[in-house]
């Protein structure tokens, strides 16, 4: 028995060609949309991932500076943990200002302006330093200059940032994030 092959179920019919051909570069305009939505999504979840890690370091930055300040209080001249290579600034003695700044410069990251930070940061309850309005009332005694940096008064570090987005279509927008901390000087 001998099997005759036709080819004409291997030829596509002319309506199906012609439809083929309407089609052509179809696919190009959905990759487009598909493309535009995809790297949109993308990138809008590494933009605001970025800001949340930028929150997270502000607040972690304004604990660690608090208690930076709190351990090294007026006190802190008669002990040997106090010295110059055990601060951030070099200097040995009681934290002030330049001390507690020049620290969260040190623990911030490349991704962010330390500059920015250095410069919207507010301190207080370190030497010369006075809190407006003062941080606690049950301490009075602790709201004036003479006895900053004393053990048993508090100390507050604020850490600003504007924060802006790296996503193309929201870079205009800045968020303006911030952290505070209060500890009680304990040394």
């Amino acid at each position: 028995m001998i099997l005759k092959l036709t080819t004409s179920y291997l030829l596509p019919s002319t309506a199906a060609v012609y439809r083929r051909r309407s089609e052509r570069g179809a696919s190009l305009v959905e990759y487009a949309f598909v493309a535009i939505l995809f790297l949109s999504l993308l990138l809008g979840i590494s933009g605001f991932g970025h800001a949340l890690f930028v929150y997270h370091h502000l607040n972690n930055a304004a604990k660690e500076a608090t208690r930076y300040a709190s351990v090294r209080g007026l006190n802190c001249s008669n002990d040997s943990s106090c010295t110059a290579s055990n601060s951030a600034s070099g200097n040995a003695g009681p934290t002030t200002v330049a001390d507690v700044k020049a620290y969260v410069v040190s623990l911030t990251p490349n991704s962010m302006d330390s500059t920015y930070i250095q410069n919207n940061m507010t301190v207080c309850g370190v030497a010369g330093t006075v809190c407006a309005p003062p941080i606690t009332t049950a301490a009075p005694e602790c709201n004036v200059t003479a006895t900053a940096n004393k053990p048993g008064c508090p100390v507050q570090v604020t850490v600003n940032y504007s924060y802006n987005f790296m996503f193309p279509l929201i870079s205009n927008t800045a968020i303006n994030m911030s952290s505070t901390s209060d500890m009680i000087i304990v040394h």
